[in-house]
């Protein structure tokens, strides 16, 4: 067996595992959903404080465990959801200040203070409002619907851009990617919308899909691209190695972290 064929194999032997997993909890309810968030949010943190800081102390650990709280508060409390969250930040700001006065090296403690903070919005508080989408009317749908245009994005990109892929989109940060990939994926994300629309989620409206495919084809190549340009600036290939033949977590979710505060917003705001 070749090393693509291993890997390729690797990589569905882990999904087969991890994606009834996911897909059980999402289903189980808020709960299941915070649960799963909240253990992502510590590992995307975990992830991304490992990219950047190298050395991992007792800052980290504070906003690695802050970064799992926001979806537990969306379970609990979801119409208090902003006010608390706000709490927390201000908590953990004034936490790492106090710790790193204490504890050092000072040359380095604004630029550590201000990673763990960026690192606790990034990873915590963006992945926490797939917990808020299942907490909505129709919240099964809504999730479905976040990773279905995600997804799709994804999907249409890459199939796009292997097949007709001429003009660079972005070569300083992602060489492989180009325009026609991005129309590609925006056509996928708009499809995926309508196909939801069509299947499991009637609430929506033809508008609706395309309000939604259209900005998610567009902040999910976003999330991509600032992924990679973390990993760019700090000399990383791989955020981790926590799924095996994938990378780490924050490799297979960078899109869905830009696309789920939008639809969040968007159900909010628009259907109440």
């Amino acid at each position: 067996m070749t090393d693509a064929n291993r890997n390729l194999l690797v990589r569905i032997v882990s999904a087969a595992v991890l994606l009834p997993v996911v897909l059980v909890l999402l289903w189980v309810g808020p709960w299941g959903t915070a649960a799963l968030i909240g253990i992502a949010g510590l590992l995307l943190a975990h992830e991304y404080y490992a990219i950047v800081l190298k050395r991992l102390d007792f800052g980290p650990v504070l906003g690695m465990l802050a970064s799992a709280a926001p979806p537990v508060v969306f379970a609990l409390w979801p119409e208090r959801f902003a006010s608390l969250v706000m709490v927390e930040a201000i908590a953990l700001l004034i936490a790492l200040y106090a710790y790193y006065l204490i504890a050092g090296p000072l040359p380095e403690a604004p630029a550590r203070v201000a990673t763990v903070f960026t690192g606790f919005f990034y990873c915590g508080v963006l992945s926490s409002t797939v917990a808020g989408l299942r907490v909505l009317p129709h919240g099964l749908s809504w999730v479905f619907l976040v990773l279905l245009v995600t997804w799709g994005n994804d999907t249409g990109a890459y199939a796009a851009g292997r097949t007709l892929g001429r003009h660079k989109l972005y070569p300083a940060v992602s060489p492989s990617k180009t325009w026609e990939g991005f129309f590609g994926g925006m056509v996928a994300s708009i499809a995926a919308a309508l196909i939801a629309k069509v299947t499991f989620f009637p609430a929506l409206t033809w508008v609706d899909a395309v309000a939604i495919g259209v900005p998610a084809s567009i902040l999910g190549p976003l999330g991509d691209f600032s992924e990679s340009m973390l990993k760019r600036a700090h000399g990383v290939k791989d955020s981790g190695k926590l799924i095996p033949g994938h990378g780490g977590l924050l490799d297979r979710v960078d899109a869905l972290l830009f696309n789920a505060p939008y639809i969040y917003l968007y159900a909010v705001l628009v259907h109440g």
